[in-house]
């Protein structure tokens, strides 16, 4: 099966040898990050250091003044962890040591955007603001977002042949932040959900669209929760569709993944819509001369996007909640977190909806430090592959110890063979 690993733009500028390590572990393509949320990440390898601290969301190419001038909200350039273009740079190199560039985009997560700009937050029935987390449901949020995929996307010049979009759809309570202190009260997978509804203007004025009083939803919604905040577990034992119902009502939780479903809908069309647009623009100005390199032949169609996904609906976060039918039919496939046996609840219901161009990439993370196992890698591969995968993802070559690296290596000489 084809490999790709993910790679951040730092792991390779000021690494002569990073771009022929990748390629020497057996994978044929990379996916490098264009446009990332904040982080505090290792370098283990890297000549110049070992960590690099991303301050905040950024692009990691220089964003185009003109594209965003009537744009109300607007990506924010990086600091010096990724100046300049670090993205095309990052590229250049991985391309020369004969890998396949795919860019790595992640859209509705940003600190720094809720921080500087609160009305763009999702709000929960409390009234607390998220600030990691753009309501995809305001429309200028929605906006930006999509401009963002087109331009993050592309990359004209860059050798760029297609894109993964991460968090392309809602976000919600779920957050690894600096310091965090959310454990207290174990919740269970439905109350999580509830505790990620967006109460703001645009989201009470789709409730009540639905038929539903937004003032008595969040007060439903605070019904449910009030049990677990007393004893320590907010319906710890309650997942899936049935425990949202069964904390909510059918009713109210069918309002609420009614609207929930189709606004992430009509962003995940509007956004692969965008990103081959671009593609289709860039590719008639390589032909026209313009000196860029032919992105996809001028053919949208040919710049492969796929989506960050769980099968689940109702999921947030970076890998966003999804009718695997109707997101096969918009893009050209998922990439699907398969670590630790989850390849068969992720792969199963997408499988029965692919077409024979579809792409089903299971993602495996490989940094034993973060919970992966690439000593298994080899053996989760066959098994994803019988559960329908037709790619492999590795998370992360760039965070990964010289030891998991070995082992990844290992794993995709012995399924080459």
């Amino acid at each position: 099966m084809k490999t790709s690993t993910f790679v951040y733009p730092w792991d390779v500028i000021g690494d002569p040898g990073a771009a022929a390590r990748i390629a020497d572990l057996g994978v044929q393509q990379v996916t490098l990050a264009a446009a990332y949320h904040s982080t505090r990440a290792l370098t283990p390898r890297h000549p110049r250091h070992r960590v690099v601290t991303a301050e905040h969301a950024a692009v990691l190419y220089p964003p185009d003044p003109a594209r965003w001038a009537d744009h109300d909200v607007r990506p924010y350039a990086a600091g010096d962890w990724a100046s300049g273009d670090a993205y095309g740079e990052a590229a250049e190199a991985l391309t020369a040591a004969g890998l396949d560039v795919h860019s790595w985009v992640v859209l509705a997560h940003s600190s720094r955007l809720g921080a500087e700009r609160p009305d763009t937050s999702v709000v929960n029935a409390y009234g607390d603001r998220y600030p990691w987390a753009p309501c995809i449901a305001r429309p200028a949020v929605a906006a930006y977002l999509t401009e963002l995929a087109a331009e993050a996307a592309v990359r004209p010049g860059t050798g760029t042949r297609g894109v993964e979009l991460e968090s392309c759809g809602w976000y919600g309570f779920e957050h690894l932040h600096a310091h965090d202190k959310t454990a207290g009260v174990a919740l269970g997978d439905a109350a999580r959900y509830l505790l990620s509804l967006c109460f703001c203007t645009d989201c009470r004025a789709g409730y009540g669209g639905l038929g539903a009083d937004p003032d008595e939803l969040a007060a439903a919604v605070r019904g449910a929760l009030a049990p677990g905040w007393a004893a320590g577990a907010g319906g710890a034992g309650e997942s899936g569709l049935q425990g949202i119902e069964g904390l909510l009502g059918a009713d109210l939780a069918a309002v609420t993944l009614d609207w929930r479903g189709g606004v992430a809908r009509t962003l995940q069309e509007a956004a692969v819509r965008a990103v081959r647009a671009e593609a289709v623009r860039a590719g008639a100005a390589a032909r026209a001369g313009a000196g860029v390199d032919a992105v996809a032949g001028g053919s949208g169609r040919g710049f492969q996007v796929l989506l960050h996904a769980d099968p689940a609906p109702y999921r947030t976060g970076a890998n966003s909640g999804v009718d695997p039918a109707h997101i096969l039919g918009v893009a050209d496939g998922v990439v699907l977190p398969c670590t630790g046996g989850a390849a068969g609840a992720m792969l199963g219901p997408f499988a029965d909806h692919r077409s024979g161009s579809t792409v089903l990439a299971a993602n495996f993370n490989i940094v034993r430090g973060m919970g992966g196992d690439p000593a298994g890698l080899a053996e989760d591969a066959v098994r994803a592959r019988a559960l329908g995968a037709t790619e492999l993802r590795l998370y992360h070559a760039g965070l990964a110890s010289d030891a998991d690296l070995a082992d990844v290596r290992d794993a995709l000489a012995k399924s080459a063979g």
